[in-house]
């Protein structure tokens, strides 16, 4: 009964962590997009402090950004309580969390991809009277598009493999596979772990390689 209940605990931290990835996945890649846009082709007052706040959820240790998100949710928490209102650490803070690091490498690969885009193309069909959001969606995002499936899958990763920020942030009933697995570790490490630990760590490197093949295959159709 023991393994079956470990079992069972350990398919349904599985699929919170296949659903904080996704639903990171999803805001990361959209807010960073913008972002990295907006850095590679705006001009307007503070850019130069939104390009380095960028960095710093890839410079700063995870266990900073933790506790800094820890103490800044429990401020809010205790200003609601204050007022009466019920809330509690959970799946929204863990997204929260893991969304205010991976926008940044989504940001950081979208604007590495404007970099490498000839602006050229856009000016042209601006002269040929497309309006900017034709552009966009004719032009730009197509272009664009392999950069954003990389920093998403770079994301979705990221994600589901972080146990930091997660642990510093999960309450009660949103263990995620990485806080479940390091809760098993105390005691004894079970062929669970092992079988789980290697089906992550096949997906991760699955998900690596295929943004990698997707940024190569971009580099070569650029150079042919």
């Amino acid at each position: 009964y023991t393994t079956l209940f470990r079992s069972s605990e350990m398919l349904q931290s599985f699929g919170a962590s296949i659903t904080i990835a996704i639903i990171t996945t999803l805001i990361s890649t959209v807010i960073g997009t913008m972002v990295g846009m907006s850095l590679a082709r705006g001009n307007y007052p503070g850019k130069r402090i939104v390009d380095n706040l960028l960095f710093l959820p890839v410079i700063i240790p995870e266990i900073t950004q933790g506790v800094s998100l820890l103490i800044f949710f429990n401020l809010i928490f205790n200003f609601l309580r204050g007022r009466g209102l019920d809330a509690a650490p959970g799946f929204g803070t863990i997204i929260i969390g893991h969304v205010v690091f991976t926008v940044s490498y989504v940001a950081i690969v979208v604007r590495a991809r404007f970099a490498d885009m000839n602006p050229r193309l856009e000016e042209a069909a601006a002269d040929l009277g497309a309006t900017s959001w034709t552009t966009f969606w004719r032009i730009t995002f197509p272009l664009i598009l392999p950069g954003v499936i990389s920093g998403g899958l770079l994301a979705f990763t990221l994600s589901l493999d972080d146990f930091v920020v997660t642990f510093f942030l999960s309450g009660v009933g949103s263990t995620t596979l990485p806080v479940f697995v390091f809760g098993l570790l105390r005691t004894s490490v079970t062929p669970e772990i092992n079988a789980i630990s290697t089906i992550i760590l096949v997906m991760s490197t699955l998900l690596i390689g295929i943004a990698m093949l997707l940024q190569g295959r971009d580099n070569i159709a650029k150079t042919a």
